[in-house]
């Protein structure tokens, strides 16, 4: 069985070439939304067989369920959830919230121009779950295309001008994770990456970085580990972790 560093990859190489930056944005958009999806379903995958039975989307409609992602109900209006582990006892248990930039701005060549308003979805996806389930472990991944690892511009003295893409996201989003006390600031995510993916043909990869540490690769498997400690230290009279598992407390 594949672990969900390889599946993901794998996953994403079926997707086929990706439009090039001057392709019309009705194709930039769908391959967004292609990427978006397959993400999701990977994810809610690795959490089901980590003990997180019924996370959605399932991908097709089961006995559990729809495949569907889930709408929450927030506390500012409901939200469609890209991944979510809910139970009728407890509510929302954990949710991720998944965003990318794919393509270059055509004008500036890099990948900044919607750096703010992805953030900015991020936060509110945040703020309206956490103000209705503030014991929610929710988690933030941010994928970037690999170009933006390298965007960065320059002076003609050589002096930086613009960090890149890629440095600039963990710094705009390093206030908004480490929420480690359900009493906290509800615009936080108690966890967030940012992740580069490469999509140059034969070589579909993914490197995820935690936020506030760019320098510091994290395996998928690592960070789901950490997503299902936090859910367990949040529910102790119900759930325990074991071997990167939820596993009913004894």
């Amino acid at each position: 069985m594949l672990g969900v560093d390889a599946l993901l990859a794998a996953t994403l190489a079926r997707l086929g070439a990706k439009p090039a930056d001057d392709a019309n944005q009705a194709a930039k958009k769908r391959y967004s939304e292609r990427v978006s999806e397959a993400v999701a379903l990977v994810f809610a995958q690795e959490l089901r067989e980590r003990g997180l039975r019924g996370t959605r989307p399932l991908g097709h409609a089961t006995e559990e369920g729809s495949g569907a992602e889930r709408r929450m109900a927030g506390g500012i209006g409901a939200k469609k959830v890209d991944v979510t582990w809910a139970t009728e006892e407890s509510g929302l248990l954990l949710g991720i919230s998944v965003k990318s930039i794919n393509f270059r701005d055509p004008r500036t060549g890099n990948f900044q121009k919607n750096l703010t308003n992805r953030r900015g979805d991020m936060l509110m996806e945040a703020v309206t779950l956490h103000r209705r389930f503030p014991y929610a472990v929710l988690a933030g991944f941010f994928f970037l295309d690999a170009g933006a690892e390298t965007d960065s511009t320059q002076n003609r003295d050589g002096s930086a001008r613009r960090r890149s893409t890629f440095l600039n996201a963990h710094a705009r989003m390093k206030l908004f994770t480490g929420r480690d006390d359900p009493a906290g600031r509800d615009e936080q995510y108690e966890r967030m990456y940012v992740l580069l993916l490469d999509t140059a043909p034969g070589q579909i990869g993914v490197r995820a970085t935690e936020v506030g540490r760019p320098d510091v690769p994290v395996p998928l498997s690592a960070a789901f580990d950490t997503l299902i400690t936090l859910v367990a230290e949040r529910n102790p009279d119900f759930y325990e972790a074991l071997d990167g598992r939820i596993v009913t407390a004894s």
